[in-house]
């Protein structure tokens, strides 16, 4: 079976698009690493997410990211903890949707064109290319490395210029709807994924 949708570039984000979202035992096992009780669950996530973003824009370090977290959390890191915290999280992140999975096999066996962009630190640079999935995309783009973050409309118009298209050939697929509402501004075709089931009939209409 295959899924061919030429003139196009599709462009994939990453996370809870091709990985699911990490879990419960992935979200346990880095609040036991980090010493967060039940009490500090809340405060612990505020700043996971609070300080998130300076990350994937590559404008701190992973150590550095989790001695901001630490501080608003009033404590310090040592060095040992930061690895085992940066191991933890790491983990949870690299998992995938097989249905998603599927469709990118299905779309390379029809000869359209895809890339990856993601908002993600410089760790996750070399992993998205030399894992299996890097074979699917012409090109992987990530935030950190572009100095760059969606929904930053320029991030849209790098990757499609980085691609040799313009911007109403390219689509684009993210979980979150701000990311796409800011490419479908510039004139990008684009869709908010929800499931495997609701972007195969996507690219099929597409297709058609």
């Amino acid at each position: 079976m295959s899924i061919s949708i030429p003139g196009r570039v599709v462009v994939f984000d990453y996370g809870e698009v091709i990985s699911r979202s990490p879990d419960e035992h992935d979200r346990a096992r880095l609040e036991a690493v980090a010493g967060i009780d039940e009490a500090g669950r809340d405060a612990f996530w505020s700043a996971y997410w609070a300080r998130r973003e300076p990350l994937d824009h590559g404008r701190v370090t992973v150590p550095e990211y989790w001695a901001q977290v630490a501080a608003d959390l009033g404590t310090a890191f040592r060095a040992a903890k930061v690895h085992e915290l940066w191991v933890a999280d790491f983990r949870g992140w690299i998992s995938v949707e097989p249905g998603t999975l599927d469709l990118l096999e299905e779309l390379r066996e029809g000869g359209t064109r895809m890339a990856l962009l993601s908002n993600a630190g410089f760790d996750f640079g070399d992993p998205f290319r030399r894992s299996p999935m890097g074979s699917y995309f012409e090109r992987v783009f990530v935030s950190a490395e572009m100095g760059l973050v969606k929904p930053d409309p320029e991030i849209y118009r790098v990757t499609a210029r980085e691609l040799g298209v313009e911007l109403p050939e390219m689509v684009f697929v993210d979980n979150k709807a701000e990311n796409v509402d800011a490419a479908v501004a510039l004139g990008v075709r684009g869709h908010v994924f929800t499931s495997p089931e609701g972007l195969r009939g996507f690219l099929e209409e597409l297709a058609a």
